[in-house]
């Protein structure tokens, strides 16, 4: 197995006329998501360290990085969780990935190398930690360089974005980019990012320090205590007027002004909790953090935010940690003892990405949280195997996200064997599972209520697997087994399928070069519910036959050919016209 990050020696130059040092990443340390395979480079986040590998080629190419998702599609599959409320409207990352550079500087340009469907990019920080210090910083501030909403851009070329930064006051060398990828009509590519800065730090100009309204209310908060990290100043008993009249809101019910209190986000609940005490009162109400999602304020939640908030979560029953804890900011204590007190209502935990998590950490949910159902470990790649022993105590699960984890097999059948009630699991690139057949027998046993199951990536799953599944879970509406290399259509696994599977929304054969037209047509006369469908790679599927499924699936929205050999683009414009309200993606290497 390959290492979990690509080292490669920075290329970097240094201009006599400004001292500015352009350095390109050293090496990838974090992410969320990747296309490709954690046992190869193709479509890898890894790919984004080091020099450019295509750029300024157009296209779609391997040595690039490539997120998992794109477009709306992933939102609109029975897998999609349900929204949490209160995300504020300026938050609307959905990916990341951070990159080491060789040496801090003070930056002054971040250039974003993107060869295909570029757009993505929504948000770009600094981080103060560098990552290869022998010894831990006294203090981490993570600093906004540039931000904006999702965009629309109409070309799929390549393209050097160079955003407009603003400056901060500290050297970096831990550059994180966030991205969105909803209004993409396909993914996006990255190949190289690169650094621009100074050792000395900058004499702030009128051109380079423009601020736009998100900084504004960043430094609002922090200058005026509103931030995640002074939780205990907002909600602290501070000296509240004392007045003897609350105006129209003494003729308001109590409920009525939890309503309307319902609609602040987290930092306006703390600042109106500063204005007297009815509104103090009702903003420290338990009951105004029944849904509480904190991936927002990852970049300053800690421990200190866990404890104040602790008092007003002993209701909680949805909560959002995913991106938070990293880099020291949450402790295994604090976490803990925060479960112990709000954990008895849990009923939904969202956890990707959160590096501070140990084995401790998911003792202590499965003890504290006994009414779990929902559970989302996504991207928590440093996880020991041994700590997912622990869910099989967690019974009532129905939705459990293992993508990217080292869980292995014994502790997944212990999961399975105890967790019956499961309706939506995701494996994908779980490398650690030796035989997926015996998984996938399990499911089959155990799992009678499934109606999603993510196998993407999985490396030996084989017809008797797929038998297994579709025989024992019949009301499964999403299946994928994109990148599957050992399944082969001559077997008729994929027939047997859609003969078994009538309820399918989605499926995903992704780059499973033996689907054929018999498949196709199966899926046309059993599968009529079906939304969603990708067979990127095959080779043997006729635009007949998918002429045939595209007529007998009225609610299909998505089908992706990109490169299917016998479907040119003639083919795609002709079904196009037919069939304007599916979106078909084509897609070649340039």
């Amino acid at each position: 197995m390959m290492n979990s990050h690509r080292t490669i020696e920075a290329n970097s130059r240094t201009s006599p006329l400004n001292a500015e040092l352009v350095q390109y990443a050293k090496e990838v340390v974090d992410f969320s998501s990747h296309y490709g395979s954690e046992n190869s480079m193709s479509y890898t986040m890894w790919n984004l360290a080091g020099v450019p590998n295509v750029f300024p080629s157009s296209g779609d190419f391997t040595q690039t990085a490539v997120f998992r998702t794109y477009g709306t599609w992933w939102d609109q599959c029975p897998s999609a969780p349900v929204p949490f409320k209160r995300t504020p409207p300026n938050f609307q990352s959905q990916d990341y990935v951070e990159l080491a550079f060789e040496q801090q500087v003070y930056p002054t340009a971040v250039h974003v190398l993107e060869t295909y469907h570029p757009g993505a990019v929504i948000r770009i920080l600094a981080c103060s930690a560098n990552p290869y210090s022998p010894s831990p910083p006294a203090e981490v501030r993570w600093e906004i360089l540039w931000s904006e909403k999702p965009t629309k851009v109409n070309a799929s070329q390549a393209r050097q974005f160079k955003p407009c930064i603003k400056q901060i006051n500290f050297p970096t060398n831990l550059i994180r980019l966030e991205v969105n990828s909803s209004l993409l009509d396909y993914y996006t590519e990255l190949d190289a990012v690169v650094l621009h800065g100074t050792k000395d730090k900058p004499v702030l100009s009128l051109k380079t320090s423009l601020i736009d309204m998100n900084d504004l209310e960043d430094d609002y908060e922090e200058k005026n205590g509103c931030g995640m990290d002074n939780l205990n100043k907002k909600f602290s008993s501070i000296a509240l007027r004392e007045g003897t009249s609350n105006g129209y809101f003494d003729k308001l019910p109590y409920e009525l002004i939890q309503l309307i209190l319902n609609h602040l986000t987290l930092p306006d609940l703390c600042r109106l909790a500063q204005t007297c005490k009815l509104l103090n009162q009702h903003c420290c109400d338990p009951l105004q953090y029944i849904h509480l999602n904190l991936q927002p304020y990852w970049a300053k939640l800690n421990d200190t935010s866990l404890e104040f908030l602790q008092p007003r979560c002993t209701l909680v029953q949805w909560l959002n940690l995913s991106w938070t804890g990293n880099r020291g900011f949450i402790s295994v204590s604090e976490f803990s003892r925060f479960l112990k007190v709000c954990g008895s209502e849990l009923v939904r935990l969202e956890l990707s990405c959160s590096h501070f998590l140990n084995e401790t950490c998911l003792e202590i949910i499965s003890e504290m949280c006994p009414n779990l159902q929902d559970l989302n470990l996504s991207s928590c790649d440093k996880l020991p195997p041994q700590a997912f022993n622990h869910i099989a105590k967690l019974c009532g699960l129905k939705r459990l996200v293992l993508y990217r984890t080292k869980v292995e097999q014994t502790a997944l059948l212990s999961i399975l064997n105890f967790c019956s009630e499961l309706q939506h699991l995701s494996l994908g690139s779980c490398v650690m599972i030796e035989d997926y057949d015996v998984i996938a027998s399990m499911i089959g046993a155990k799992c009678k209520q499934l109606r999603t199951l993510d196998l993407w990536r999985c490396k030996n799953i084989t017809e008797n697997g797929i038998a297994e599944l579709a025989s024992g879970c019949p009301l499964l509406e999403e299946l994928d087994l994109g990148w599957c290399p050992t399944l082969q259509s001559s077997t008729g696994c994929f027939a047997k399928l859609a003969r078994q599977l009538p309820n399918l929304q989605k499926l995903f054969l992704t780059a499973n070069r033996s689907v054929c037209d018999t498949d196709i047509e199966e899926l046309a006369c059993n599968c009529t519910r079906l939304r969603q469908l990708d067979i990127l790679g095959t080779r043997m599927v006729s635009p007949a036959s998918l002429r045939k499924l595209l007529e007998s699936c009225k609610d299909l929205s998505l089908l992706d050919v990109s490169f299917c050999s016998q479907i040119d683009n003639r083919a795609v414009l002709e079904l196009n016209v037919s069939f304007p309200k599916v979106f078909i993606k084509k897609s070649f290497t340039q």
